[in-house]
C-alpha cells in the first residue's frame, strides 16, 4: 500500500481535474459549433436535412454516453484509423453535446412567438436576416440556461471517459484508491472536486438569466 497524505491525493487530483476542464471545453465549445450548424438545418426549408438532424439527434439521444464512447474508442480502431483514448472521448463528447445542444436551441427557436417571423418577413427580411435580427436574440435569451446547464452534464459525463482510459478526475480516482486503500477518501475529495466544478456554472446560469430576464422587460 502507497502512503499518501490527504494533500498528496488532493494534489494528484487536482492535476487530473485539469484533463476533465479541458475535454469539458473541447466538447462543449467543439459541440456548440456543430450544434449551431445542425440548428440551421432543422429549422430551414429542405426537408431531407430536417429529416437527417432529426434522426442524428435521436440516435445520440436515445443510446448510452458509455456505449457511444466504446463505438467510437473500439471502432476506429476496427476502421484502422489512429485513435487514442483522448480523440475517441473528445470526438465522441462533442458529437453528443451537438446533439443535443442542437435540439435545445430548436426547442428555444420554437418557443418564439410565430407572429415575430410573420413580422420579420413582411417588412421583406430574407431566412438568414430573420434569424439573425428578429428570431436569435429572443431565442438566446431563453437558451441561457439550459445551455449552461447541460455544460454541467457535460462536466459529469466526461467520468465516463475513464472507462475507455482516458485519465481524468474519475480514472486517476481509481488509480489513487486502489493504490492507497482510501477510497472513501479518494471520492469524497471527487465529489467535491465535481461540485467546485459544476456549482459556480449552476449558480453563473441563474444570475444570468435573471439579469437577461429583467433585462428583456
Amino acid at each position: 500500500m502507497v502512503e499518501f497524505s490527504v494533500w498528496d491525493i488532493v494534489r494528484n487530483l487536482g492535476l487530473a481535474a485539469r484533463w476533465t476542464i479541458v475535454l469539458s471545453l473541447v466538447a462543449f465549445v467543439g459541440g456548440a459549433v456543430f450544434g449551431l450548424a445542425l440548428l440551421f438545418a432543422r429549422i430551414g426549408s429542405r426537408r431531407t436535412g430536417k429529416l437527417l438532424v432529426a434522426g442524428y439527434v435521436q440516435l445520440f439521444q436515445g443510446t448510452p454516453l458509455l456505449m457511444q464512447l466504446f463505438l467510437f474508442y473500439f471502432g476506429l480502431a476496427a476502421l484502422g484509423l489512429p485513435t487514442s483514448a483522448w480523440t475517441a472521448a473528445a470526438l465522441c463528447l462533442t458529437l453528443y453535446a451537438s446533439a443535443f445542444l442542437a435540439e435545445i436551441w430548436r426547442g428555444c427557436v420554437d418557443a418564439v412567438p410565430r407572429g415575430q417571423w410573420d413580422a420579420a418577413k413582411s417588412i421583406g427580411l430574407s431566412f438568414v436576416q430573420q434569424l439573425r435580427l428578429v428570431i436569435l436574440p429572443q431565442a438566446a435569451r431563453i437558451s441561457v440556461a439550459p445551455t449552461v446547464g447541460f455544460l454541467v452534464q457535460v462536466v459529469k459525463g466526461t467520468a465516463l471517459a475513464s472507462i475507455i482510459g482516458f485519465v481524468e478526475l474519475t480514472k486517476a480516482a481509481q488509480m489513487i484508491a486502489n493504490a492507497t486503500f482510501k477510497p472513501f477518501v479518494v471520492y469524497t475529495v471527487v465529489a467535491l472536486f465535481y461540485f467546485a466544478l459544476c456549482y459556480p456554472i449552476s449558480w453563473w446560469s441563474k444570475r444570468l438569466e435573471a439579469r437577461l430576464a429583467v433585462g428583456g422587460r
